[in-house]
């Protein structure tokens, strides 16, 4: 069934000329690789975050080829501070895909790109129709929040018929000419103009048939997403430093929290060395508290002074001494567990490190 919508494309394209972001990095080069990192970094991150970290992964990694080449410990470092880590995780494998079997050219068909991991239906669009001027709409959530606002839609966008319904409109608005410009310009009056808090409605070019502006309810749409009380789970974490100040890491599993990232080996872990298990700790540090999206983290860190030969941990799989003094090794380091490394004493007894970091939220 057809909505019978009056088209924003217009007046939305004629104040993206004038007022639109047109000087961002990644319009530099209108191509599928620049598309894709910047949409992918850009979910759960405002803009003005991203940029710096655009730019340096792109001085990093210029091309899809290399991306897929590099070791995925590399990709996580250059995604510190982002958050989200199966990001960053995705945009690798992605990367191999494309290399091995596109021959490192991207996919042009939405279900092409939709196969691809971390590629959903918004992204795929915005790649479709920033990078290859083909008509393709977009539902992140700045234009969630124009279009839920514009037609008064109420509900979270969560729920499988209000997405539908913002679906419909998102492609019912999406003009067939300047398709590109005009997906760039309903995200960028969500990001400048039409915000979370305090939108801008004065200087909206849409404000006129605005449907929240007009029932005065620009402040309680989009519907936010019900809040649950989060459960809390609790954690031991040791710390075991050798004689020259390291600390002994292993890295996860690839799936679950914290999926491939380099951690402090867990207290209750059944691969932890039978001789750490039968030692006690030196000192028990205060609790960390650590928040996801589904749930809170309470973190006990444990230190353990080691004085069995070192090679007691050195037979535990993937593990390595991280030289907290000059950490310079790129891997992936969980959050919390780089905010504990760095809060310990430096007591090295070696002149050079060989160890570094990035982190996960």
């Amino acid at each position: 069934m057809t909505l019978s919508i009056k088209p924003i494309s217009d007046a939305l394209l004629s104040w993206f000329d004038q007022h639109g972001r047109h000087d961002l990095p990644w319009q530099a080069e209108k191509s599928p690789y620049y598309t894709w990192i910047s949409e992918i970094m850009l979910q759960q991150t405002q803009v003005k975050t991203v940029i710096p970290y655009f730019q340096r992964f792109i001085a990093e990694f210029p091309d899809v080829q290399a991306l897929a080449a590099a070791p995925v410990d590399r990709v996580l470092h250059h995604w510190t501070g982002l958050g989200y880590y199966a990001r960053a995780r995705n945009l690798h494998k992605a990367a191999q895909i494309i290399t091995r079997e596109f021959s490192g050219h991207f996919p042009d068909t939405q279900a092409e790109l939709e196969k691809l991991p971390g590629i959903g239906r918004s992204t795929a669009g915005a790649i479709l129709s920033i990078a290859l001027g083909k008509k393709a709409a977009i539902l992140d959530g700045n234009v969630k929040r124009v279009l839920a606002r514009y037609h008064a839609v109420k509900g979270w966008s969560g729920e499988a018929a209000v997405q539908k319904q913002l679906w419909a409109l998102a492609e019912q608005h999406t003009p067939d000419q300047r398709n590109g410009d005009y997906t760039q310009a309903i995200m960028d009056l969500g990001a400048t103009l039409c915000r979370r808090s305090k939108p801008n409605c004065s200087a909206c070019p849409l404000n006129t048939d605005c449907r929240a502006l007009a029932l005065g309810i620009t402040d309680q749409l989009p519907t936010p997403k019900p809040r649950k009380i989060l459960p809390v789970k609790t954690v031991s974490l040791a710390i075991v430093r050798n004689s020259a100040g390291d600390v002994w890491l292993q890295q996860r599993p690839p799936s679950g929290i914290w999926g491939g990232l380099w951690s402090l080996p867990e207290i209750n872990d059944p691969d932890l060395p039978f001789c750490l298990s039968t030692q006690h700790p030196k000192q028990t540090l205060a609790v960390l508290k650590h928040s996801f999206s589904h749930y809170h983290l309470h973190i006990t860190p444990q230190v353990y002074q080691l004085k069995t030969p070192e090679n007691c941990v050195m037979e535990a799989a993937n593990g390595l001494w991280y030289n907290i003094d000059q950490p310079l090794q790129a891997i992936g380091l969980a959050a919390p567990v780089k905010k504990l490394l760095q809060q310990l004493p430096i007591q090295s007894t070696h002149p050079s490190g060989d160890s570094g970091a990035t982190d996960e939220s």
